[in-house]
């Protein structure tokens, strides 16, 4: 019975996350500059992280949710963030990466730009409901994250960000 209770809530994260999606990736040419990893100048704690930051499946279960132990979602981190599951060869991918480097900047110390590589993380990728690419996951501090799916202007990031992260 708790095996079923806790693949229920997994299931109705996956559903939550799956249902806000709805463009479909398509391959396409972009420059290899577009998918280099950014490199930090802290940790991913400090309030002064001024890049994108790549995480593994256990970096997510350690700084964003513990899928694995939690049934209810619980955000570990002390700072809004967006989650941008992303692939190496995903054309609308490899356009979101230099807006979420900027914003990154632009948002220094406010909040906090993780990506993450589906190709490399597909059992995270699984198990968060992702179906397409890229999908953005906006996860406020408090509240649950609200997920976008395909390329987005930077205007409209902006307003994601300025609606659902850093409001109080």
């Amino acid at each position: 019975m708790p095996k079923l209770f806790i693949m229920k809530k997994i299931t109705n994260i996956a559903i939550l996350v799956s249902a806000l999606l709805f463009y479909n990736c398509s391959t396409g040419n972009s420059s290899k500059d577009a998918n280099k990893k950014v490199e930090t100048n802290t940790t991913v704690a400090s309030t002064s992280v001024t890049a994108v930051v790549h995480l593994t499946t256990e970096e997510f279960k350690k700084n964003v949710f513990d899928y694995t132990k939690n049934t209810e979602w619980k955000y570990e981190g002390d700072k809004p963030c967006i989650i941008d599951f992303y692939a190496t060869w995903c054309g609308p991918c490899k356009m979101m990466a230099p807006i979420l480097e900027e914003l990154a900047k632009e948002y220094s110390g406010k909040i906090i730009v993780y990506k993450i590589d589906t190709d490399q993380e597909r059992d995270l990728a699984q198990a968060m409901g992702i179906q397409a690419l890229p999908t953005l996951v906006f996860v406020p501090s408090k509240g649950k994250p609200h997920a976008t799916q395909g390329a987005m202007p930077k205007d409209e990031v902006v307003k994601a960000i300025n609606e659902i992260l850093l409001t109080k």
